[in-house]
């Protein structure tokens, strides 16, 4: 399972990659054509909107995996492990909420986003907001199976150091064993 799971997010990370390559090259391209050519590709333009709105949803979930998102490690570090572990789970609690409000809330507004087509590329706009769906859904089963390991006492010592902000940054074998 956990050769999937690095699997699949060192495909996420390719896709971030080429999405982050394809929209630098496409803005590029046409900054060049219309300072040049005094033209562009009109495409090009609204591609590249569209793959900086899956870049960021994407990335979300890549960064909260690799637990790379905003926390309050200077008030969690006041806490011994137990307090901690107390926070850690009050955290996952309100991330889970916010996952799902998104989820139902993107689920909610497809068919108006389907019925609606980009002004350029005639694309369903479903398929720009509908990377909220996986970016809400990536979250719920991240955040699920911390609240498992969490409550089945299956946290690691390095993974509660670094929710208070204690990591070595040199420390390479905690950051393996918390993937």
């Amino acid at each position: 399972m956990q050769v999937l799971v690095r699997l699949f997010f060192r495909f996420l990370d390719i896709l971030l990659g080429l999405l982050l390559a394809a929209m630098a090259l496409m803005v590029f391209v046409n900054v060049v054509m219309r300072y040049t050519m005094n033209s562009g590709i009109a495409v090009s333009d609204e591609l590249a909107r569209f793959a900086f709105v899956w870049l960021t949803f994407i990335g979300a979930v890549v960064g909260y995996h690799h637990r790379l998102h905003i926390g309050m490690e200077t008030v969690v570090s006041q806490f011994k492990r137990r307090g901690r572990l107390v926070l850690m789970g009050l955290s996952d609690l309100l991330i889970l909420g916010c996952a799902i409000v998104l989820t139902v809330g993107t689920w909610k507004q497809l068919p108006i986003n389907a019925s609606m087509s980009a002004p350029v590329t005639g694309l369903s706009m479903a398929w720009v907001y509908g990377i909220g769906l996986f970016t809400g859904a990536g979250i719920i089963v991240i955040t699920l199976e911390r609240l498992f390991r969490l409550v089945t006492g299956r946290m690691t010592e390095a993974e509660i150091r670094a929710f208070g902000g204690e990591m070595d940054p040199h420390d390479h074998t905690a950051e393996e064993r918390m993937k």
